[in-house]
């Protein structure tokens, strides 16, 4: 089992080292190789992704990541920033369906902004389409506008653009993880986002969904506009089962999802291609402005070596005794300080992973 380590910039470093020390606690034999990414990688060979890293990662069955990005590195240009090292992890490995679940752990029900009621028991699975969308969509970039309201004005522009493979496949994946949830307790249910009363690209993403719904007649499908998808995850977040969306809302949704949770700090997430290699990241940011002082939380990251264990490497006990230790963990009451309460134990990045540690021992 050969994984690619890349911890980039930040926190990454640091989350990154503990997920890795609960990987080596299990009797499991890992190949494990650690390369630069992102602005680290731009300082040392001048490009956020190195030809040898991504070289690496493609040789691999699965990536752990971290996280990239840092504001001194915001003045460069756009194909040499940072944050264009996942986007071209994902586009070379074809790392098309983004998993981002957002569970409420019981023992954090007080850490969330919401209502107990509202979020107690609360377990949403959203899928994001990952490789199209106007994050990938050509053409791009500024011109001086011919037409429109200000025509001889300087104009930027990006194009949104999905085809019918690439909405089918990702359906095909939501359809078949409800199914799953199903058989496991959840509704089976499916809510498509999209926005389609405005955009022709969602209207057709909309079609091609409901069609591809028709071979799953035991998964009950609705729809819903992106804005109202929005409100309704904090108005009523349990009527969601799985959330299906395009690559620009579902970075959006699964970012508020998951402060549902008390933390993003808590959500681990995977992208997958068809061969079910895959990258696993937790879902926030680099954080640069608390990078080095050891009170990041790793339990993102180590619920995402969690994921990597079960999707793409067959290791689906040795998953779970991972998350069941990071429940332990927090039924004794330690936290780190973004999901820290009155009542519970302040402890830092090394002390989280340590203890993640002796609940797997």
């Amino acid at each position: 089992m050969k994984i690619a380590v890349l911890p980039g910039d930040g926190i990454g470093t640091e989350i990154v080292a503990e997920a890795v020390k609960v990987l080596n606690t299990l009797d499991l034999k890992f190949e494990m190789e650690t390369a630069l990414v992102g602005g680290a990688a731009y300082d040392a060979y001048g490009h956020p992704l190195p030809e040898a890293t991504l070289k690496l990662a493609m040789a691999s069955d699965a990536v752990l990541f971290g996280a990239v990005g840092d504001w001194k590195y915001d003045t460069l240009d756009r194909p040499l920033r940072p944050e264009q090292a996942i986007l071209g992890l994902r586009k070379n490995m074809g790392l098309f369906a983004n998993f981002r679940p957002a569970i409420c752990y019981e023992q954090l029900v007080g850490a969330s902004s919401l209502k107990p009621e509202l979020i107690s028991g609360l377990d949403i699975l959203i899928i994001r389409e990952l490789t199209g969308d106007i994050y990938f969509g050509q053409p791009r970039g500024r011109r001086i506008a011919t037409d429109g309201h200000f025509p001889g004005a300087e104009e930027a522009f990006d194009t949104m653009r999905y085809s019918k493979p690439e909405i089918e496949r990702i359906a095909h994946v939501a359809f078949q993880a409800a199914r799953k949830r199903k058989a496991a307790g959840s509704e089976g249910r499916v809510t498509s986002v999209d926005k389609a009363n405005v955009l022709e690209t969602f209207q057709f993403w909309k079609d091609v969904v409901t069609e591809v719904g028709k071979a799953y007649p035991d998964i009950a499908l609705d729809h819903m506009y992106v804005d109202n998808a929005a409100m309704q995850l904090v108005k009523e977040p349990k009527r969601f089962d799985v959330v299906v969306t395009g690559n620009m809302f579902g970075d959006i949704l699964s970012d508020e999802a998951s402060m549902l949770t008390g933390s993003i700090g808590m959500l681990p997430s995977a992208s997958l291609n068809t061969k079910s290699q895959g990258l696993y990241e937790p879902s926030h940011g680099s954080a640069p402005d608390i990078a080095g002082k050891g009170v990041a939380n790793p339990l993102a990251t180590i619920l995402s070596a969690a994921m990597m264990l079960r999707f793409s490497l067959n290791q689906g006990e040795a998953a779970e005794r991972i998350e069941a230790a990071v429940q332990k963990v927090l039924a004794q009451g330690l936290r780190t300080g973004d999901i820290w309460s009155e009542g519970t134990t302040k402890v830092g990045t090394l002390e989280m992973g340590d203890a993640v540690v002796k609940a797997l021992d």
